[in-house]
């Protein structure tokens, strides 16, 4: 299979928004421009909410013959590992293989000096077309990207291999994921995974790096514009020239973890797709799920209270709901608003303080990331929640389709 140009995950926590979803997809496209969902959904979120991956199978089915998409479309196991991965096989064409947490170990002797033998030929000045300044390789360049790197690639392959014994390579997409690392990815780094993805088979379509500076769930990039900038089209030059050099697919391209709400990277990274000529695939997921507790509140009545509710039981149970996501919120817990204060409320109030426009006084981001990760309190509601969603569809879907298409589609891409 392969990825069109311009992707984007939409995570949808309960499954229910698959339509509203691919009507911004439908909007874009009668706006000029062709992006291709990729319905993506966690192991963790799957525990979570007590939903299987056949469920984000059958709701991306769903919203395409309702809607008559014609287009491409997938279904991404997002952030899958060996010991996640089965349940996912039958259900996905797209496999996000997350070997953050292996990246630092160390490589055998054999594959280390196998590395070093396939890599030597770059020492000295690296040119990559598009990047001023050559790269200078050293022996210790190639030694410390081998320690950092290549046992994580390693470990993708055996991902890699495990799926494709059951699935066909022509039926699936690899993303590899290095973006939970703990410091930004060099130029000369990402030149050597992909080195090492391709000497270890790995057919990998997107590459997810680390840039520089915070991005947290829901809100907006915190860090320096510039350096963004200047990492984003080093790692497009890199890619590009890495292509043609290790024989890696033609349509590999960078992937965004957490892209959701960066509204003030989106003209930065328009601008050098359009400079490059560059694919994307941008990843979000918890939108969809803020944007149903928007049109909960919006609705009033028992809709507010559900909402109110969410929000107090994820006060009272903080560290909980916060501690699978630490590593991409920060939460200052004085600045959220006491639930007695939310209980008061009316509709118009808890949707500025929830609904990312930072030009409202009343927007709130300590409050947004807390509702963001809050999800598992509506899953325990179960039929509750559940009915709340059906009774206010179309609130919930207008909120859906303009999140998705207004503040994202249209910002990157036109």
């Amino acid at each position: 299979m392969k990825l069109p140009k311009y992707t984007i995950g939409i995570g949808d926590r309960f499954g229910r928004q698959g339509k509203a979803q691919l009507q911004a997809f439908l909007d874009a496209r009668a706006a000029g421009v062709d992006v291709t969902p990729v319905w993506n959904k966690s192991n963790r979120e799957h525990s979570l909410i007590g939903t299987r991956p056949a469920d984000t199978r059958a709701e991306a089915d769903a919203a395409v013959q309702a809607l008559s998409w014609t287009g491409a479309y997938f279904v991404d196991a997002d952030h899958i590992n060996l010991k996640t991965v089965d349940p996912f096989i039958d259900h996905s064409d797209f496999f996000t293989l997350d070997v953050a947490d292996y990246i630092g170990q160390p490589p055998s002797a054999a594959s280390l000096q196998s590395f070093k033998a396939t890599n030597e030929k770059y020492l000295g000045a690296l040119s990559i077309p598009g990047i001023a300044e050559p790269l200078r390789i050293t022996a210790a360049t190639l030694e410390q990207a081998a320690g950092k790197f290549l046992f994580a690639v390693e470990e993708a392959a055996k991902i890699f291999r495990h799926i494709s014994r059951r699935k066909p390579v022509d039926r699936l997409v690899i993303e590899v994921s290095m973006d939970e690392a703990q410091q930004a990815q060099t130029p000369a780094e990402l030149f050597f995974i992909l080195s090492a993805v391709s000497a270890a088979g790995i057919p990998a379509q997107t590459i997810a790096p680390k840039f520089t500076g915070r991005f947290n769930k829901g809100v907006d990039y915190v860090g320096d514009w510039k350096q963004f900038e200047k990492e984003f089209e080093q790692d497009l030059c890199v890619i590009r020239f890495a292509i043609k050099e290790f024989s890696l697919p033609e349509n590999l391209k960078l992937s965004v973890h957490s892209g959701s709400d960066k509204f003030s990277l989106y003209p930065i990274i328009g601008r050098a797709l359009r400079k490059h000529d560059a694919g994307l695939h941008l990843k979000t997921a918890g939108t969809t799920w803020l944007e149903e507790l928007i049109g909960l509140a919006e609705a009033g009545g028992s809709g507010l209270a559900i909402a109110q509710e969410v929000y107090r039981s994820s006060m009272r149970r903080f560290d909980e709901v916060c501690a699978p996501y630490a590593t991409v919120i920060d939460i200052d817990k004085d600045k959220l608003p006491a639930p007695e204060t939310v209980s008061r409320w009316d509709g118009r109030q808890f949707s500025n303080a929830l609904r990312h426009d930072p030009s409202c006084p009343e927007f709130n981001p300590h409050f947004r990331q807390l509702l963001h990760v809050g999800f598992r309190v509506a899953a325990e509601m179960g039929d509750r929640y559940y009915a709340a969603l059906e009774e206010n569809e179309a609130t919930i879907a207008k909120n859906v389709r303009e999140n998705l298409f207004e503040r994202h589609v249209k910002r990157l891409f036109l």
